[in-house]
């Protein structure tokens, strides 16, 4: 899937959906996990057609953005990055340049936080979810994400994150 595999945006599938907002798509991804909805009903005939179609697992953060996380982290100089998985309790740090974007992704077999040096920023896949949550000190973290073509909704103290389900 990474060698052969390239990202889409989820915009684009929401429009080849007819689904209106992240909303309806969060919906429509949720039935994947169990959870039925009527917003599937636009989802399933894409993923149906679609064989090629792979979606990021629950709980983990897709692998097409994982490199550009870590850019992240790393942008205000931090080498080490910690981890820190609290279902099984583990955690630990690594330096960035040892570890791939695959590695980094396996170093727990569920929802995983990571974390900068200095705690600037972090990342982590929410429970029974495809969302990525990036929490940032960075007040003007827009620039960042567009300057690294990501997808984001940009939140502020008063999101919640049940506004999506």
């Amino acid at each position: 899937m990474l060698k052969l595999g390239e990202p889409i945006s989820w915009k684009e599938v929401m429009a080849k959906c007819n689904l209106k907002s992240y909303k309806e798509l969060f919906k429509a991804l949720q039935h994947l996990t169990g959870v039925s909805s009527d917003e599937y009903k636009k989802l399933a005939p894409y993923v149906n057609s679609n064989p090629d179609f792979y979606y990021p697992e629950e709980d983990r953060t897709s692998l097409f953005i994982l490199n550009s996380l870590v850019e992240i982290l790393c942008s205000k100089g931090a080498n080490t990055l910690y981890f820190s998985e609290p279902i099984h309790d583990t955690n630990g740090s690594f330096k960035v340049n040892d570890m791939s974007s695959l590695e980094i992704a396996n170093l727990s077999p569920n929802e995983s936080i990571i974390t900068d040096e200095n705690m600037d920023f972090a990342f982590m896949g929410i429970y029974d979810s495809f969302i990525t949550l990036l929490l940032a000190k960075d007040t003007n973290i827009e620039d960042t994400i567009k300057s690294l073509n990501l997808e984001a909704l940009i939140c502020d103290k008063k999101t919640h994150l049940n506004s999506f389900i």
